[in-house]
């Protein structure tokens, strides 16, 4: 299955690892799910879980980074007509779109509902992936 993560599913993920949110982790770095990410989404992926907030380790980060990166299938996304309620968010759904992804995984599908244009792409919380990739 080729997804996207949302910056947020991530967060989840490294706060909470017995959730859905780990599972898609755990599953991404074991080579079952194919991740796809250009440089704005490695970058928003960098600065969101520097974040003091959260008080993770900077090692463990780079870590964890680098292995999304050197696992990732890079896309060149183009850009989409799409209007989003929050346009930071938009990034995300191009690399879906042009990397043919099956789904954008986000813990806030509200975020992907667009205001004008249609996505284009399926768009699941964790929970909803996790059970479709069941089926597969």
């Amino acid at each position: 299955m080729r997804v996207v993560l949302d910056t947020n599913v991530i967060v989840s993920a490294l706060l909470t690892p017995h959730g859905p949110p780990a599972r898609i982790l755990d599953w991404t770095l074991a080579g079952e799910l194919t991740v796809l990410l250009d440089d704005r989404l490695l970058d928003e992926y960098r600065v969101v879980l520097a974040r003091t907030k959260f008080g993770f380790d900077p090692r463990d980060l780079r870590i964890l980074l680098a292995a999304l990166d050197a696992l990732a299938e890079r896309v060149v996304a183009l850009p989409l007509s799409v209007e989003l309620p929050d346009p930071d968010d938009l990034p995300f759904l191009e690399v879906a779109s042009s990397g043919r992804a099956d789904a954008l995984i986000t813990g806030n599908r509200r975020h992907f509902r667009p205001r004008r244009g249609h996505p284009g792409v399926e768009i699941l919380a964790p929970a909803e992936a996790l059970a479709s990739m069941r089926r597969i």
